[in-house]
């Protein structure tokens, strides 16, 4: 007996200093959390993201996390790849025109049931493994996003690209009540009509960022497949950590088409009075995280013109 109590001091003070690192690292956190408390959060779930085990874990552990953190998430997703590989198994073409999938009535069919019916459904089982918190819905539901159809310009010509939608409205009251439920919604890229009796497919970019707006976010985070905004691509691999509305909006012509989308994403969320618009790396594990909890981030960040020199 005495041997044992003769140990059990320093296995206590062993445990204490494999303990420490974990604590300090709460403490450090602890500025954020304050910071971020009972504020929305919308977070577009892409690129690898999507399609890596690990990553759709980690992605579901952080917006748990958020949630019991006290902030309030709210997921926005497409399903390009998914959607990509069952067109391919019924036969129809992918073909995209001004960085937009031309989806025809038979290509919208899939689009929905492939983002309804898997995507989402596999995102909410995956939340749900943390208790009953993630509900589904598409934008069709109550009116959540209304749309028109889109028909950009190509070339200086007017091109019809199908059932492809340019957000009119968003009525957030079904998320806000989900939200003040302690819910988190997770919701796929299609629209209601605003004219006719069809459904759109509607960029999920562009949908986080209107929904976004819409809910006074205070943060809107895009998962992509790059580490944020670079300076000088493909000159350069180096990452803008912080710009301002007005410097964003000079480099939009210069952008690749991929990011075009993300970036005006982020310049409508910020113009529409979210506090932050951030870029961030999905490739990376737990990247919400790092992000927000942590001084250096990991992507590029988007703030107003007035707040460009304060901390986020």
């Amino acid at each position: 007996m005495s041997d044992e109590k003769a140990g059990q001091p320093g296995t206590a003070t062993a445990r204490k200093h494999t303990a420490l690192p974990k604590a300090q690292i709460l403490i450090e956190a602890l500025p954020w959390l304050t910071r971020h408390n009972g504020k929305v959060v919308v977070v577009k779930f892409g690129g690898n993201a999507m399609i890596d085990e690990d990553l759709k874990a980690a992605f579901a552990q952080d917006v748990v996390f958020l949630r019991q953190a006290g902030l309030r998430p709210v997921v926005v997703h497409g399903g390009g790849p998914q959607i990509n590989a069952q067109l391919d198994k019924q036969g129809l073409v992918s073909e995209f025109k001004a960085g937009l999938r031309v989806t025809t009535p038979e290509a919208m069919d899939v689009v929905r049931m492939v983002l309804a019916g898997q995507v989402q459904r596999e995102l909410v089982g995956l939340l749900n493994q943390h208790g009953p918190l993630a509900v589904g819905m598409t934008g069709e539901d109550a009116h959540t996003i209304t749309a028109t159809r889109h028909t950009p310009e190509i070339d200086g010509e007017l091109v019809d690209i199908g059932r492809v939608g340019e957000i009119t409205a968003i009525d957030t009251g079904a998320i806000e009540a989900l939200l003040a439920d302690g819910r988190i919604p997770v919701i796929s890229s299609i629209a209601r009509s605003d004219d006719d009796h069809h459904v759109y497919n509607v960029n999920a970019d562009t949908a986080a960022a209107a929904l976004a707006a819409a809910l006074g976010a205070e943060t809107l985070m895009v998962l992509t497949d790059v580490e944020g905004l670079y300076a000088d691509w493909p000159s350069s691999d180096e990452v803008i950590s912080r710009l301002t509305v007005s410097e964003l909006e000079k480099l939009l012509p210069e952008l690749s088409s991929g990011m075009v989308p993300k970036m005006e994403g982020c310049l409508h969320a910020v113009r529409g009075g979210v506090s932050t618009a951030r870029v961030i790396d999905g490739r990376v594990p737990h990247s919400i995280l790092l992000e927000i909890f942590t001084d250096e981030g990991i992507g590029t960040m988007v703030v107003p013109d007035a707040q460009g020199g304060e901390p986020a």
